[in-house]
């Protein structure tokens, strides 16, 4: 049996990654999402599996032990993907940040990265509200995204604009298939 084959899903706050890879893992019984560790409060209303929430204690005895594939200290918190062990036959999704992407990229060169951009400023704008983050959150997020997208589209193997839903999701299940049919 092969390797699995790893996609990594990244872009700034705000662009619907999290609902995209929802529906993308949802879509595809051959996927597999690898769930992030984060030190970060969860927002109000967001899934308690969105992420694996963990005191900083814990995530930096998991970094001294070598246990991450990728992590990072984002805004002030740590964000990681602990190494993943996939079920047998079962392909990886990495919903990361732009630096992880790359490390991730650094660690396995044939790891497929797709980009999320918003449709515009003001759309990731409000979505960053509607999600529940603070005003001053907003502003970071906003700043940040400005840094990372020009590193996110070099790095990229794929660029999609998030404007509808339904067709990202689809267009990265078409990726995901091209990919499974170069690996042969």
């Amino acid at each position: 049996m092969s390797a699995p084959l790893v996609f990594v899903i990244s872009g700034p706050g705000g662009v619907g990654k999290s609902t995209i890879v929802e529906r993308l893992v949802a879509g595809d019984a051959r996927l597999w999402l690898s769930r992030s560790w984060t030190t970060r409060e969860r927002r109000p209303g967001e899934a308690v599996d969105a992420y694996t929430f963990v005191t900083r204690e814990e995530f930096e005895r998991k970094i001294d032990a070598g246990g991450f594939l990728e992590w990072t200290n984002f805004l002030g918190n740590y964000y990681g993907t602990p190494l993943p062990v996939p079920p047998e036959g079962r392909d990886i999704v990495l919903e990361i940040e732009v630096d992880g992407a790359r490390q991730v990229k650094a660690y396995r060169r044939d790891a497929v990265l797709i980009f999320v951009l918003p449709p515009s400023r003001d759309e990731q704008r409000a979505r960053l509200h509607a999600r529940g983050d603070e005003a001053n959150k907003v502003d970071q997020r906003l700043r940040k995204a400005e840094e990372e997208e020009p590193v996110g589209r070099a790095l990229a193997d794929h660029v999609l604009v998030n404007d509808d839903l339904g067709a990202t999701v689809e267009e990265m299940l078409r990726i995901v298939e091209s990919a499974r049919r170069d690996r042969g």
